[in-house]
């Protein structure tokens, strides 16, 4: 199993891939998923989910704003306090801001974007290093974007100039860190199917007075495989880089896509 023994954290519990990365790190075997979210219920969904595989595996729910400190050290110190190590960190958590444009965007609107998916993730990082560098080991990923690789035409400048400068700062990190053991991967993701784009297709196609059907087809033809991945096999590319099957895997970006692109 990919995460056998390993206690993994999550941030970024939600219905989307967050959910689906708790869920699959259950199902791959991890000792122990540390569920991170602002709102409790999402926590107690996440866990339902698990339990509903027939999974035992044990569950940490914290509720957590990755924007503070406090919080970030409080999950830190409570995942440590129940399974005595930190094996793994996924960062899922984050907010997307408006929809925009780098020419015209109202900039004082991208601060709450760039306190979560940049500075949030880092406070988090820094969170659970003392506890990796003491082990000597440990291994981080951060979830980015296509967003930040192929600009998109609807305009996500807000969100993805915040996903962009996390990638820079994961390749600092990975270099800083190497020497303790502790190993920080990107993965940018694509489209994903899942709550999040089943939503914004959706409303698209109410928008656009099209069927979903049209939509979700028009996309897929721009994809090599031929369809949107789901959560959760985007999920299991993340998680992949936190398994000690990267091992020697640091600094890397992996594009999570389908073949949609290919920078």
């Amino acid at each position: 199993m990919l995460l056998k023994d390993k206690i993994v954290v999550v941030s970024g519990i939600g219905p989307g891939l967050g959910i689906k990365l708790a869920i699959e790190a259950a199902r791959e075997g991890a000792a122990g998923v540390v569920a991170a979210a602002r709102t409790a219920a999402k926590l107690d969904e996440a866990e339902a989910r698990i339990r509903e595989l027939g999974l035992k595996t044990p569950v940490l729910k914290v509720v957590t704003d990755i924007t503070k400190d406090k919080d970030c050290e409080g999950l830190a110190k409570a995942a440590v306090e129940k399974f005595g190590r930190i094996d793994a960190l996924v960062n899922s958590a984050y907010f997307h801001g408006d929809m925009d444009y780098a020419s015209t965007a109202k900039l004082d609107s991208w601060i709450p974007t760039l306190e979560t998916n940049l500075l949030g993730s880092l406070r988090l990082t820094q969170a659970v290093l003392p506890q990796m560098k003491q082990q000597k080991k440990g291994a981080i990923v951060m979830i980015n974007t296509m967003a930040a690789r192929v600009p998109p035409p609807l305009g996500e400048a807000g969100y993805a100039s915040s996903k962009g400068a996390l990638a820079v700062a994961a390749k600092f990190l990975a270099k800083e860190l190497g020497p303790f053991g502790i190993r920080v991967n990107t993965v940018h993701m694509g489209w994903m199917w899942g709550a999040p784009v089943e939503g914004y297709m959706n409303w698209q196609a109410k928008e656009n007075g099209v069927p979903v059907e049209s939509l979700i087809k028009q996309i897929s033809s721009q994809i090599p495989i031929g369809r949107i991945p789901p959560d959760e096999e985007c999920a299991r590319a993340a998680l992949f880089m936190v398994s000690d099957y990267a091992s020697v895997v640091t600094g890397a970006t992996l594009d999570v896509n389908g073949g949609h692109y290919m920078p």
